[in-house]
């Protein structure tokens, strides 16, 4: 889900490829965009994640094509629809395997753009692109989605890796398996990220607002905090929060920290879930203490995605269920 500066409406990209606006709670008969037909349809691909230029004038959007190629793409907008006559490719990433694709976009604080990439899929990512350098596979990217010269965007100068030689310049963080959802706390610019684990652990990362990039999550040398293939990097950061399969989860779905007003108790907690547990639960990480996660007493089905809306009230979305707000019980 995606909000637009100065539009009400809720931007929604369903997974089969079309962008629907949901206006006072009623879904427009008519696609914001309809990339039906464009996108594969495996079990993790699909249309991915929306985001919009920080003015409003351009969606952008994370798709699988129909090879399960990742496409990040620009649509300038017309009112309420966008044009796509207008398509321009930002960056094209070839996938290995059809799982692990991450999709999230999000535009931060710095006005750039973040772009979440899994390892390529498989199990244990064998081809070792989490922590290679070489590859965007595994890894927040940060660019400017600006041409420079003949580049259909532009590389931040103070991105951690730019001017080493045999390293991607975009890349803003290392390490990650799948950052399906990740997002900026509004209020402080933090950011955070819930990255799926394998088949022991998942994790909640934390990145502070004004912390450099460059950090290494560690993935597949560590899940989590726990080893899982070769020796840890000495320079892994661990993740704020994680917890165990064995209490019934499957796949960490990344939320937002609340900032709304309708729920004054929840504020400065990060909501998130998981897919395969449903429930809808909120974090606290206070230095100096252990992490508490209360659970919200809400739950979905397939909880793939939340959304914020302009007032920092949130939203669950569900592959089976559609969208639902959270509210005061």
């Amino acid at each position: 889900m995606a909000v637009r500066t100065g539009d009400p409406d809720l931007y929604v990209a369903e997974k089969t490829g079309r962008v629907m606006a949901i206006r006072r709670g009623r879904v427009l008969p008519t696609p914001v965009l309809d990339l039906t037909g464009q996108v594969s349809q495996g079990s993790e691909q699909g249309l991915l994640g929306i985001a919009f230029s920080p003015d409003g004038a351009w969606l952008y959007v994370s798709r699988t094509d129909l090879n399960g190629d990742t496409q990040i793409e620009s649509y300038r907008m017309a009112g309420d629809v966008a044009r796509p006559a207008t398509r321009r490719q930002i960056l094209f990433v070839r996938q290995p395997f059809s799982n692990h694709n991450g999709g999230n976009l999000a535009f931060g604080p710095d006005g750039d753009l973040y772009i979440g990439l899994g390892d390529g899929g498989s199990e244990g990512d064998p081809n070792g692109n989490g922590q290679s350098l070489d590859t965007l596979l595994g890894k927040m990217l940060r660019i400017a989605p600006t041409p420079d010269g003949a580049a259909p965007y532009t590389v931040p100068r103070d991105n951690p890796f730019v001017g080493r030689s045999g390293v991607r310049p975009e890349i803003w963080a290392s390490g990650l398996r799948n950052p399906w959802r990740y997002s900026f706390d509004r209020a402080t610019g933090d950011l955070w990220i819930g990255d799926v684990g394998q088949d022991s652990w998942e994790e909640i990362d934390r990145q502070p607002a004004g912390a450099p990039g460059g950090r290494n999550y560690g993935w597949n040398r560590l899940e989590g905090t726990h080893p899982y293939s070769g020796t840890a990097p000495t320079d892994a950061v661990p993740p704020v929060y994680e917890y165990p399969h064995a209490t019934g989860g499957c796949a960490v779905t990344g939320g937002y920290v609340y900032r709304g007003s309708a729920i004054p108790d929840l504020v400065g907690g990060y909501v998130f879930g998981d897919f395969c547990l449903g429930r809808v639960q909120a974090l606290r990480v206070r230095q100096g203490q252990d992490p508490q996660v209360v659970d919200l007493g809400v739950s979905a089905s397939s909880l793939a995605s939340f959304g914020q809306d302009d007032a920092g009230e949130l939203y669950v979305l569900s592959l089976e269920g559609g969208v639902f707000k959270i509210v005061p019980a």
